[in-house]
């Protein structure tokens, strides 16, 4: 595969921990105004420009991508963001409690998204990629990186490693607790960043972990501006997969299909008759804990517990035939811990919880590996990625 670099617009150095923010698809537009809130120089600001406008605007109306464009100049002609002068990669660190993680921030090639050297496991939903393009266009820039894995190379280690020994160019703690840290790789110094693109160049192959919108819309962006090689190019930050950490995807289903709570708990009796395999159950109170063997022959996607759930339980008992579209269930990141999962069927709001098992890493790039789709919402990768640090201009 082949990794470039790229000229950066970024924060200066002060206002570095002011810019970067959570990704624009983990909030709502009132959770991105709160956070936003006193604070100009947000990259919320961009991200998700309807929180400058009118209460009820359409986030994706004309309005709010002509907003975007307004708020990025401003910060441009502030110097709140600034333009690197030369092309370089850089290395970020982010450390959440004892995990730490450290990728290279690149450009990468649409074209290998689209013949499969750059592997996707999930679908992606047109009005979703429709947005994210229309936002680069609007914008002429990449403002979100998209998130990538690969297998190991103890080469690219030993670079990465090399970087991090100096000065960086960015380190702060952010209000949820995440250090983030940045270093420049520059090329032709003693980092051997030239080094990269050859080392790159025996991997065969990567993994899209998070950002399969961000990766499309590049792509579409890429083939309706073929005279531009920065826009053949897209932005993400690539970590070895030993590093990553998934936490589990949980599932709320909002009633019980007709059933009574003695109908209910005879099924899931049958579907769940004890095994190797485990997931909780949060109903009535209490939390029980659930447990089956895959299934004989199943398929990679098929031995997911994500899969055993929806096939054996929410699409033949609870009727939710397609997650992807069904109002009546809906999903939580692990991130929120099983407090809130309780916490909305004791409210009402949901009368069921299922706490799954996080998917691995080996998993999803088997699944991938194998042209494979995993389920809707099977992966929340901790921690995001912040928006802001990076911008490619195309």
């Amino acid at each position: 595969m082949h990794i470039y670099p790229f000229a950066a617009v970024r924060p200066n150095a002060k206002d570095a921990a002011l810019v970067a923010s959570v990704p624009y698809d983990v909030v709502n537009t009132e959770e991105a105004a709160a956070l936003a809130a006193g604070n100009p120089k947000s990259f919320l600001h961009v991200s998700r420009p309807e929180i400058d406008l009118p209460a009820g605007t359409d986030c994706s109306s004309s309005e709010a991508y002509a907003q975007a464009r307004k708020a990025l100049d401003g910060l441009v002609a502030q110097g709140v963001l600034v333009q690197d002068p030369a092309p370089a990669y850089y290395a970020y660190r982010q450390i959440m409690g004892a995990h730490s993680q450290t990728g290279i921030v690149a450009v990468f090639d649409t074209a290998e998204y689209r013949s499969g050297v750059i592997k996707q496991h999930e679908k992606t939903r047109k009005d979703k990629e429709d947005d994210r393009t229309r936002h680069i266009e609007t914008l002429g820039a990449q403002t979100g990186p998209a998130f990538l894995t690969y297998r190991d190379d103890p080469a690219i280690d030993a670079i990465v490693a090399e970087a991090c020994a100096g000065a960086p160019l960015y380190d702060f703690v952010a209000d949820d607790g995440i250090r983030h840290t940045v270093w420049e790789i520059a090329l032709g110094d003693e980092c051997r960043a030239d080094e990269l693109a050859e080392l790159f160049a025996r991997i065969d192959k990567a993994y899209i972990a998070d950002g399969h919108h961000r990766s499309a819309a590049a792509t579409r962006y890429a083939a309706a501006h073929p005279e531009s090689v920065e826009a053949q190019r897209y932005m993400a930050v690539i970590f070895p997969a030993s590093q990553l950490k998934i936490l589990s995807y949980n599932r709320l289903v909002k009633d019980l299909n007709g059933l009574s709570p003695d109908e209910f708990l005879a099924k899931v009796a049958a579907v769940f008759p004890g095994g190797r395999r485990k997931c909780r159950m949060y109903f009535a109170g209490e939390w029980r804990e659930l447990g089956w063997e895959i299934p004989a022959g199943a398929g990679v996607v098929e031995a997911l517990d994500v899969s055993y759930l929806q096939d054996h339980l929410l699409k033949p008992v609870l009727g939710i035939d397609d997650p992807r579209t069904s109002p009546r269930i809906a999903f939580m990141g692990g991130i929120r811990g099983d407090e809130s999962l309780a916490a909305e069927v004791d409210a009402g709001r949901a009368a069921v919880a299922f706490a799954m098992e996080p998917v691995t890493v080996e998993e999803m790039m088997a699944i991938a590996d194998a042209g494979a789709i995993m389920p809707p919402k099977s992966t929340w990768f901790e921690p995001k990625l912040r928006s802001g640090l990076f911008i490619h201009k195309v």
